[in-house]
């Protein structure tokens, strides 16, 4: 048996998003690296968020071209992000993480109905490598009302972290925690918590290039979407102290894979024969646009209003990347045009609010508005469109006085009236129109995406007749 080095290289990855290129060129870096260090001395892990399913081999394959991935790269841990928890129902990921050749974690996620946790989920793990006992401890986002509806119950990440530092102390030499937080509750973590040596950060796609030192634990985080890797150098000391070093790696000059490139190739095919299912065939041709009322945005609005049993359909434009041509559907073209995984919600708003949200969906400043996250994997934040409400614009007046009149079933918009509106998850937490914001969450729909009740709307002809219908009047129209 070879002499244990006390040094251990530890290689993290988070938030890669399905960004496969990306994950090819850190393949090429972590076998070359495999190539200078033995591998009893090596150990890779990832803080979740590997998988997104705008990706078509993620869609496709049902995540398990990422599983793959990992697996040919021979992950020692993965720790479960909200894209992985939240992306999937509990069948599904039952399905995806049942014959994982690595430990899948999370410390503050349990079954719903009786506490337990699946067969695939651990708490942490403890890994010898180096000659050092090395435990790993998952936590992930508390997005408690999604996560309950999926049947899971979500506890407190500080409490937890609490109790199962102070475990995992007595057990190893090393206590790695695996946050899939953000980094303000990983500094929260770091100052409240004794005993976590090292902090591998993610969730809010920060990077850190120089890890943070506070009190005894270092943080570290490689940024997003694989443009990173992380190198952390933990090294035991003769007093039995640790030093630890860390960076992270470029990635876009590393020569990509070529054995991950060819087994991402092979998942893509997998992927597109899935995917060429027929969903709908159209008589004519659903325009999309993104500053201005379209039939296919306007269908949108009108499914999510029927789902969600409300008064009013809400959606942003942007959510659709184009409009569909006369023909057949598939659902790859379902995916390709509408790929943010965005659930449906139910809120009750104020008719002032919805004044200032329509107002603010005819502005440039909002129109225009580029942003990624919470779901929202298109490129601008585009106009609204609706359904159950109609409005009259008049383009010449100034900001927050273009909205001339809007009327709801037929009766004037009541500013101080409770409306039902049928919208979309991300307005829930601030993004976009401010208005919509100050809603009041009835229920999200979950484990439905918004373009399941989009795929589900083109077949419904009378729907798909009326959405030509203007909902949006230009000042001095006339019937």
């Amino acid at each position: 048996m070879e002499e244990s080095t006390g040094k251990l290289t530890l290689l993290h990855t988070n938030d890669i998003h399905s960004h496969l290129e990306e994950a090819a060129r850190i393949a090429g870096c972590v076998r070359k690296l495999r190539q200078d260090v033995p591998e009893r001395d090596l150990l890779l892990v990832d803080c979740g968020d590997f998988l997104d399913r705008v990706r078509l081999e993620t869609e496709g394959t049902q995540g398990k071209a990422n599983i793959r991935l990992l697996a040919e790269l021979a992950y020692d841990a993965v720790a479960m992000g909200n894209n992985e928890g939240l992306s999937y129902t509990r069948p599904e990921l039952d399905e995806l993480f049942a014959r994982v050749p690595f430990p899948v974690l999370c410390a503050n996620l349990t079954v719903a109905s009786d506490g337990s946790r699946p067969g695939w989920l651990s708490p942490a793990a403890v890994i010898e490598k180096a000659g050092l006992r090395i435990a790993l401890l998952g936590l992930t986002a508390p997005f408690r009302e999604f996560y309950e509806l999926l049947g899971w119950q979500v506890e407190d990440p500080l409490q937890t972290a609490k109790r199962w530092v102070r475990k995992l102390r007595e057990e190893a030499d090393v206590v790695i925690l695996l946050s899939h937080l953000g980094l303000r509750q990983d500094e929260r973590l770091a100052s409240a918590i004794e005993g976590i040596d090292v902090i591998l950060g993610a969730h809010t796609h920060h990077l850190l290039e120089t890890p943070l030192r506070i009190g005894s634990t270092v943080v570290c985080a490689a940024g997003k979407f694989g443009r990173h890797l992380g190198v952390v150098r933990i090294e035991k000391q003769p007093d039995g102290s640790l030093a630890v070093e860390g960076c992270c790696v470029p990635t876009a000059d590393i020569q990509p894979d070529a054995k991950t490139e060819a087994l991402l190739e092979e998942c893509r095919q997998e992927a597109l024969a899935a995917m060429d299912i027929p969903i709908a065939r159209l008589t004519h041709s659903l325009a999309s646009e993104t500053d201005r009322e379209s039939p296919l945005g306007t269908l949108l609005a009108s499914a999510i209003r029927r789902a969600t049993g409300a008064e009013i359909g809400l959606t942003n434009a942007g959510q659709l990347l184009s409009g569909l041509p006369a023909g057949t559907a598939t659902r790859r073209d379902i995916h390709a045009i509408c790929p943010s995984p965005i659930n449906p919600c139910l809120i009750r708003l104020k008719g002032k609010f919805l004044r200032r949200s329509l107002e603010e969906s005819l502005l440039p400043e909002f129109i225009g508005l580029e942003f990624q996250g919470y779901g929202f994997r298109g490129r601008w934040l585009g106009t609204l469109c609706t359904d159950g409400l109609e409005w009259t614009v008049d383009d010449s007046r100034p900001p927050y006085e273009k909205v001339i009149e809007a009327s709801v079933g037929g009766a004037p918009l009541d500013d101080e009236r409770e409306y039902t509106v049928g919208t979309l998850d991300m307005f829930t937490f601030g993004i976009g129109y401010l208005g919509l914001k100050e809603g009041t969450v009835v229920r999200y729909l979950l484990p439905e995406f918004i373009r399941d009740v989009l795929a589900e709307a083109l077949n419904d002809q009378e729907a798909i007749a009326d959405c030509s219908r203007p909902r949006r009047y230009a000042a001095g129209h006339t019937a």
